[in-house]
């Protein structure tokens, strides 16, 4: 009740300071110019593709071959002078030899964490729908913004919702800005097929799985598993930002977010396998010891800063950097780079590369590293100490003309980019993304 309520509030905060908005000192409502012009929609879609052998759902040990494909349309609709309305609706679609193997017995094949199986679990989609509203006042120095949002997938469901205020001053040189947003989630958690019988205590030898399967190595298997009692977490974050015109060509910005996450923040489904425990097979598949067990809460704070340099009408360079710390043990820093160069009125070509490196978290084991001993344990790589390097390429059309049309939408700009993403490890990948700007005549 109290989520509604918050929701409600934010609202009608919203529609009294656009009432207020439409009006001068006097009541005589004055020519400005609108804060968008027409309805602009924007489809994007992108392709990715990953591999490595450190899958965290085989217990750090197992490919991570990946693909998906990902479609959104982002509908931003002028409500009056003042007002915009943005509907943000995607859809992904993946296949997943590494989550294919939640149940590596279900696809008539030996099992094997390097093989993926053709099981119910090797793919899945999800959706998303989310709208956000913003006002600006008269003088176009303040921005009111609030945004609501759900998202789904077989065994996640997530409800959002936030605001923000933006302020500009120094004749709009300055800008400072907050925001602040909560996630409410709910599992329903899946776990590894092999741990499922052994539920609540029950002794799971008699179940099908082993009877019509043999189990090589220690053939007394006795994995420590329990269920998750409380299958929520809620995500609360605040970010503050600052931006400054520095000069003629350079400008620069200064951000601040904080993160608080409460609930179930391991995933059900990822495997470990102890040290001290002598390993269970079936086929080519080690049966998990245990599944992947994290604290409860995790606070996070990322700080960061960019700058613009516009050389001149052809070149500008981005830079950016953050830092990022957690109480899990995670320190990060981030790198990157992009120079976009504009070859002609409609083409513009951008190069960039990120560098990425981060320490382990405190709970971080590697295949068969943890000891049953543990309070906490996981093997997902990505909680991992490793560095990264990406190198990308984009290519932009713009036409302010917007000579090609589409019924009666006509394309305003074309954005095509190419990133490779390299780890330290075995894992790579790659994802290639378009996007569409079309706006209404």
């Amino acid at each position: 009740m109290k989520i509604f309520k918050s929701i409600g509030f934010i609202v009608t905060l919203l529609l009294v300071a656009s009432g207020y908005a439409q009006q001068d000192q006097d009541g005589v409502k004055t020519y400005k110019k609108r804060v968008l012009e027409t309805t602009e929609v924007d489809f994007l879609t992108s392709y990715y593709s990953q591999d490595g052998d450190n899958a965290a759902v085989s217990g750090g040990l197992g490919t991570e071959e990946l693909t998906d494909f990902t479609g959104t349309f982002v509908v931003s609709i002028p409500l009056n002078d003042d007002d915009v309305l943005t509907i943000d609706a995607g859809v992904s679609a993946y296949t997943s030899a590494s989550s294919s193997n939640v149940d590596p017995f279900d696809g008539g094949q030996p099992a094997d964490p390097f093989v993926a199986s053709s099981g119910a679990s090797s793919s899945d989609t999800w959706a998303n729908l989310s709208g956000s509203y913003s006002h600006s006042s008269d003088d176009r120095n303040t921005i009111v913004s609030g945004k609501l949002s759900v998202s789904s997938e077989y065994d996640y469901f997530s409800l959002g919702f936030g605001g923000g205020l933006t302020k500009l001053y120094n004749e709009k040189n300055t800008e400072v800005s907050v925001n602040a947003n909560v996630y409410l989630d709910k599992w329903n958690s899946i776990y590894p097929s092999e741990l499922r019988p052994f539920a609540s205590g029950a002794n799971g030898l008699a179940n099908g799985l082993f009877s019509n399967n043999t189990i090589t190595g220690n053939t007394d298997y006795s994995p420590v598993f329990n269920e998750f009692t409380d299958e929520t977490r809620n995500s609360y974050s605040v970010g503050f930002g600052f931006s400054q015109i520095l000069s003629k060509n350079l400008q620069g910005s200064l951000a601040l977010d904080f993160v608080q996450q409460q609930g179930l923040l391991s995933t059900p489904f990822q495997r470990v396998y102890f040290a001290d425990v002598e390993d269970s097979f079936i086929d080519n598949f080690q049966l998990a010891d245990a599944i992947e067990q994290l604290p409860d809460s995790r606070f996070k704070v990322a700080a960061g800063g960019r700058l613009n340099w516009y050389v001149n009408e052809t070149v500008v360079v981005r830079s950016f950097y953050r830092y990022y710390y957690d109480d899990w043990g995670i320190s990060s820093h981030t790198a990157s780079v992009e120079v976009p160069i504009k070859l002609s009125d409609k083409f513009t070509v951008y190069p960039s590369y990120r560098y990425y490196q981060q320490t382990a978290a405190d709970y971080f084991y590697g295949y068969e590293e943890a000891l049953s001993t543990e309070t906490f344990y996981t093997s997902d790589y990505d909680l991992s100490e490793y560095s990264t390097n990406q190198f990308g390429m984009g290519v932009s059309y713009t036409d302010i003309f917007t000579k090609m049309h589409i019924w009666k939408l006509g394309l305003k700009s074309i954005d095509l980019k190419f990133y490779k993403y390299d780890r330290d490890t075995t894992f790579s990948s790659s994802i290639v993304t378009a996007g569409f700007k079309f706006v209404m005549d």
